[in-house]
């Protein structure tokens, strides 16, 4: 198909390599769950649960199983949101150097228990998650959904607008953590919680866009940078990291500590987005964005946990 959408004929190809003895390693298993980005969501799902105890005067100790369930649960989703997602992109990850390692490229891992595995912890993820609350369960659907079928299969090979459609599912984590504990989402907590993670999900992908840009334009997937440029990227970039500026003022309720430590990291990281506008070299400087990115979702909700302790 002209979008390069996967058919029954692409993964057959593909199913000749799983005569590779079905030998993988703990790399391999890494690799295909995405170890990275779960680790990263389940961060923010615990900061959800944590912010919930702490405005609910919930004790941990009285709800460990509560804990155990939510973190177990949205762990099984989110690997089965991602291998899902490897399942599915199996034809283009050859063309992306990045990519083209995964053991569903090389066959490592089949297809079948790729699609197995994807359906199976998704199932058992969404049960534990529903032993929590409904609301808990219903939310991690959504972003499974969101994640599986509105971006990796609607989405991502047809529109620029992909990354906003996949920074839906990447903002619900902590909405789980926080809906294990209060099924009551219209709390300021939760809803600026979600609207962090879902604007700083843009500039934080705009930048690896912009450094794997010829793989993209390669696969075919319109990416903002490849199809619109880099110029018009950065533009982008620095609206979305202005947007979170007024955020944390929302969070009053956590102290004065966590307004000065996240609006400290806004305006550095808008300061770093305008300075794309005068850098030469502009793959260092998305380079310089994106890692700025990881460091600061690490901080502010770190620090969000620690004020409340």
């Amino acid at each position: 198909m002209a979008n390069g959408e996967v058919t029954p004929s692409s993964i057959t190809i593909n199913e000749s390599a799983n005569l590779n003895n079905g030998k993988f390693t703990m790399k391999d298993v890494k690799s295909v769950i995405k170890l990275g980005i779960v680790n990263s969501n389940l961060f923010t799902v615990f900061a959800g649960y944590w912010l919930a105890l702490y405005f609910t005067n919930t004790s941990f100790m009285e709800n460990i199983s509560l804990f155990f369930l939510t973190m177990i649960g949205s762990t099984l989703v989110l690997i089965g949101a991602s291998v899902l997602n490897n399942w599915y992109d199996v034809d283009i990850d050859p063309i992306m150097s990045r990519t083209k390692e995964r053991p569903t490229v090389t066959g490592k891992i089949s297809l079948n228990n790729t699609l197995f595995i994807g359906v199976t912890s998704t199932i058992l993820g969404l049960i534990l998650l529903y032993l929590t609350t409904v609301t808990a369960a219903i939310i991690a659907f959504i972003g499974w959904f969101t994640y599986v079928v509105l971006y990796t299969i609607w989405s991502k090979r047809r529109y620029t607008l992909n990354t906003e459609i996949g920074c839906i599912s990447g903002a619900v984590p902590p909405l789980i953590g926080w809906a294990a504990i209060n099924p009551d989402l219209f709390h300021i907590v939760p809803i600026i919680l979600f609207l962090i993670m879902f604007i700083w999900q843009t500039p934080h992908f705009l930048a690896l866009a912009m450094k794997n840009c010829k793989e993209y334009k390669a696969a075919g997937i319109p990416m903002l940078p490849a199809v619109h440029g880099f110029e018009f990227t950065k533009r982008q970039i620095v609206v979305y990291i202005a947007c979170l500026l007024p955020l944390p003022f929302f969070l009053g309720e956590l102290g004065n500590t966590f307004l000065a430590v996240a609006t400290t990291l806004n305006v550095a990281w808008l300061i770093i987005g305008f300075s794309g506008f005068f850098m030469e070299n502009v793959l260092k400087w998305a380079n310089f964005v994106f890692f700025y990115s990881l460091g600061y979702l690490i901080i502010i909700f770190l620090t969000m946990i620690i004020v409340v302790i």
